[in-house]
């Protein structure tokens, strides 16, 4: 089970994670994705599927957006309502901005009654408005359903800028966080030093290591890498003019991510910090997806071997 994985602080946790469809899907449209997910979800043998909560946002950048913001399926009701039919335990992300408190306290009623396991999202920048709070989300899970397998968000480019995002992450444990999925990585440089004063804090402090377990996603082509860096995904300039150059950005970035994990697995297995693998697949082109399975069997090789 996921849940004892986390608990028993385990390297080598691996996930898959998706978008629900976009809202504008037909009730027919969304039927067919969802048994397209579980036929495919099914059969790659993980640890957990990441349902992810999407955000706009705009409000974190003035640069403009290479696609268009489309809303999709609140994950929780996708996960509950389309894939009924998967076995595989689910950790759905909540913008909890989105919610107001009673709403939030209801969904939180409703999973003692489920396996799901979840990360809480804050807002996208300081001028997002909400409705409440991170804080107030976590201090409402402790009230209403404190034995909810909570994850966290960390982002290891944003050490090499802040050089706190080691304390960023011990806060959150503090605050009842299990277990972190990292935004995607492709800054080697920037995740090792965050592995390293994680470490060094947590030994310091007499506390236990969690699970961080970092994502990887394959890229498809230059409008999707310049997507990502909108995202305010950190690609080193000599890692885009290689992935530009290659001839076939895809399966250059499938190596690349590949690679990065095997480092950043033995790094963190040195320091006994109990690493693992988001693989993501958020694309909707078919090589994007054959792509992101490739990458999946080949963490799950690095995590055998090693």
């Amino acid at each position: 089970m996921l849940t004892d994985k986390i608990r028993k602080k385990e390297e080598g946790i691996i996930l898959y994670g998706i978008t629900p469809p976009k809202v504008k899907h037909t009730e027919e449209e969304i039927k067919e994705i969802a048994k397209k997910h579980v036929e495919r979800i099914s059969k790659l043998n993980v640890d957990g599927l990441v349902l992810y909560d999407i955000q706009d946002e705009s409000d974190r950048t003035d640069e403009k957006r290479p696609f268009p913001f489309i809303k999709t399926i609140n994950p929780c009701e996708y996960s509950k309502n389309y894939l009924q039919d998967l076995k595989t335990p689910r950790i759905v992300y909540r913008a909890v901005g989105n919610y107001n408190e009673e709403r939030f306290s209801t969904w939180l009623e409703e999973t003692k009654q489920s396996q799901v396991h979840s990360v809480f999202v804050g807002a996208a920048s300081h001028e997002q408005q909400t409705n409440i709070t991170l804080k107030q989300a976590y201090e409402l899970k402790r009230k209403v359903n404190d034995n909810l397998c909570l994850g966290g968000i960390a982002i290891p480019e944003r050490h090499s800028k802040k050089h706190d995002e080691h304390l960023r992450v011990a806060s959150k444990i503090d605050s009842s966080c299990e277990f972190f999925i990292t935004q995607c990585v492709y800054d080697l440089e920037a995740s090792k030093i965050f592995l390293t004063d994680y470490a060094k804090y947590v030994k310091e402090n007499d506390l236990e290591m969690v699970p961080i377990i970092f994502t990887l996603t394959p890229c498809g082509s230059a409008k999707t890498l310049d997507f990502m860096k909108w995202l305010g995904i950190n690609i080193p300039n000599y890692l885009e003019e290689d992935l530009k150059e290659s001839g076939n950005i895809l399966e250059e970035s499938v190596k690349l991510s590949r690679d990065i994990f095997e480092e950043l697995y033995i790094f963190g297995k040195k320091r006994g910090i109990p690493v693992g693998c988001n693989i993501e697949s958020v694309a909707i082109r078919k090589e994007e997806i054959e792509a992101s399975v490739e990458l999946l069997e080949e963490v799950k090789k690095i995590v055998k071997e090693n």
